[in-house]
């Protein structure tokens, strides 16, 4: 997911997805955090154990939805997961499960389809994600009989708020009703992609058409707590910043140390002063966060 030279201690599960998909590039939580219970799910299913090649950093594929709302993935379950209940993956939120799930065994090459007409052509980008996300919920129930426990949990939590000063993140060039769901054509393609982020903790953040929504969900995958936008702040928006340090309190980098981009780590920033630069405030609130607990889940069986 990134690639920071200088990152906290990883699980033997979070490496391997880390070193499997290097910089992360993915469409990010749109809207709500939670969906209703799936009422559709996809028409044609294929769920196969991964066999590693030998270069695996290049066949890991992000669980993605594509065109006419196919889903493909190559990734641990617990990001299929994450990405089905629109929650980061290595936050704080979604917990639970076996450990399995996280690991190289829980890598499967997951392609589905769904119903013809399921996606009408037009469907605002927001809209479709949800419904989208329904039904791999649904393929999740169902191919893997996963229960998932939400509940509402009061709890230590980050605020994003409006700065005192001006706001300065500019208006993406469209709107909702305009963003494309169609795969890039080429390295020439200028469509913008909505709902998308390029970068991570080490990179910074980069995007021509995200919601606060998006951006916080996203952060959330470096954070402690759970990230809350309270901007009030509506529509989308264009972003482009720094990377920033762990925002876990360590020791100070060694002298000399060097970020991402090749500037000296001490003057890289936290993630708190990325958004004072931005117009916005991150707080330490309490405040009631949605929490996902995993309470069940098998490995499938074959097609």
């Amino acid at each position: 997911m990134m690639t920071n030279r200088v990152v906290q201690k990883l699980s033997k599960g979070r490496r391997l997805v880390l070193a499997g998909l290097g910089i992360l590039s993915v469409a990010v939580p749109i809207g709500i955090r939670a969906q209703s219970k799936p009422a559709l799910g996809f028409e044609v299913t294929s769920v196969k154990p991964h066999r590693p090649g030998p270069d695996e950093r290049e066949r890991m594929q992000f669980p993605s939805f594509q065109a006419g709302g196919r889903f493909t993935s190559r990734a641990p379950l617990m990001i299929v997961i994450a990405t089905a209940y629109n929650v980061s993956f290595q936050g704080p939120r979604l917990t639970g499960g076996p450990a399995w799930i996280r690991g190289a065994e829980s890598v499967y090459d997951i392609e589905a389809t769904p119903p013809k007409d399921a996606i009408p052509e037009g469907l605002p980008s927001n809209e479709r994600a949800e419904r989208l996300r329904a039904m791999l919920q649904a393929l999740l129930a169902d191919r893997f009989k996963l229960v998932i426990r939400r509940e509402m949990k009061e709890m230590p939590v980050y605020e994003l708020v409006l700065g005192k000063g001006p706001l300065k993140l500019q208006k993406a060039a469209i709107e909702e009703k305009d963003c494309s769901d169609a795969p890039a054509a080429g390295p020439n393609d200028n469509k913008i992609r909505c709902h998308q982020i390029n970068g991570g903790r080490g990179r910074g953040l980069h995007s021509q058409a995200v919601t606060m929504s998006d951006i916080v969900g996203y952060v959330e995958n470096w954070t402690d707590r759970p990230f809350v936008d309270k901007t009030g702040l509506k529509g989308l928006f264009q972003i482009d910043t720094k990377g920033w340090q762990p925002i876990q309190v360590g020791p100070p980098p060694p002298a000399g140390a060097k970020a991402e981009d090749g500037t000296d780590m001490a003057d890289v920033p936290t993630v708190f002063q990325i958004f004072e630069q931005l117009g916005l405030k991150m707080e330490s609130q309490k405040d009631r966060a949605e929490i996902f607990v995993i309470e069940h889940i098998e490995k499938p069986t074959a097609n």
